[in-house]
């Protein structure tokens, strides 16, 4: 645990590095090092730093009658969010004033919005280490977006553990705006991630489609010994005592931790796609909406060995989006709906909300 958590520091500080130095190198004027024009790009920003808490599900408890009647106790420890962050966005319209303090819980659908609500830099840095039932991650959202009349410039960085999903992307975009309200953008982006679509299990797949995973687990240290029905890790340790638990307890994290070590040593790939979106805003007190559109139709083939393309046989469609809508009937009665959805190689995360609201005079 703690190698890991030293790994992802390591990781999250490139990160937070090639983002600094697309700000500084690409965005901003030759003369803002200065101490004024630092104090100007953080002016209304917020840095933030939250710890969160709260129990986990219940205890559970698991009988068994193998060796009699026994009974064992399954605790999860208590659930935890400690949040990292600093962020400079603009508010629209539809978005309540923050709280008197950032604690870490905060979500914006319209972050994922390619134009804010004013022109200019905005940025947000935020890492959250938590843990939930039990599983523990590091999620990470970084960006830094420059909107002009004539162009959009963003570099991006997101991890998300739920969604298994880790990219950093930037993108150059030419901006068209048909009005206030809605404008086109079309251009090129620029993703550096793992080589999504790698099956390191696809190699012990036999031909008749089943997989050899007592061969597998036995490559990786395990043994098995069927006389006795004793199955040990590489340590030594017995780690089953039946076939049912062998192949339905320690075959399943055998499997896991096998394609976790296979895909982290392998380099991460770049692709260069081409990208088309549109942005619509349009806000009255009793009525707003909100919508973005991200596509990628065409990716650059750079014939890697492990590339996409040659998992997909060919081209593919990413894209992201978003919606943000309310309506106001009455000063009673009023609606809304709310949500953003990604698909980037066939890897979906997305949230939504709806409702109705009525208010009792």
């Amino acid at each position: 645990m703690m190698l890991l958590g030293k790994f992802k520091t390591i990781e999250m500080k490139k990160v937070l590095i090639i983002i600094l130095i697309t700000l500084v190198g690409c965005m901003a004027p030759k003369k803002c090092c200065g101490q004024g024009e630092l104090k100007k790009i953080l002016k209304f920003s917020t840095f933030y730093v939250a710890a969160n808490g709260g129990n986990s599900i219940s205890d559970v408890d698991v009988f068994s009658v193998t060796n009699g009647l026994e009974t064992v106790t399954v605790k999860t420890p208590y659930d935890y969010n400690l949040a990292l962050g600093i962020r400079k966005i603009a508010r629209f319209g539809y978005e309540n004033k923050a709280q008197t303090f950032y604690d870490g819980t905060e979500t914006s659908w319209s972050d994922g919005a390619s134009i804010g609500k004013v022109s200019g830099l905005e940025f947000l840095f935020e890492v959250d280490y938590k843990r939930q039932q039990g599983n523990e991650y590091l999620d990470q959202h970084h960006f830094i977006r420059y909107v002009d009349n004539n162009y959009i410039l963003k570099g991006e960085y997101l991890e998300d553990g739920f969604a298994d999903i880790k990219y950093f992307e930037t993108s150059q975009r030419y901006r068209y705006k048909v009005n206030r309200k809605l404008s086109f953008n079309a251009g090129l982006a620029q993703r550096l991630s793992e080589p999504y679509g790698y099956d390191p299990l696809e190699e012990w797949m036999l031909s008749n489609g089943s997989l050899h995973y007592t061969y597998l687990a036995i490559k990786e240290g395990y043994t098995v010994d069927v006389y006795t029905n004793e199955y040990t890790d590489p340590n030594g340790n017995i780690v089953a005592t039946s076939k049912e638990v062998w192949e339905e307890v320690v075959i399943p994290q055998v499997l896991a931790d096998y394609s976790e070590r296979k895909r982290n040593e392998l380099n991460q790939t770049i692709q260069h796609s081409l990208v088309l979106g549109l942005d619509y805003y349009y806000y009255k007190k009793n009525f707003w909406i909100h919508t973005w559109t991200n596509l990628m139709p065409y990716h650059l083939d750079l014939k890697s060995d492990f590339s996409y393309h040659e998992y997909n046989n060919g081209q593919w469609l990413d894209y992201s989006g978003g919606l943000i809508f309310g309506y106001k009937y009455t000063k009673s009665l009023g609606a809304f709906i709310e949500g953003k959805y990604n698909k980037y190689w066939n890897r979906e995360w997305y949230d939504f909300k709806f409702g109705i609201n009525y208010i009792i005079f």
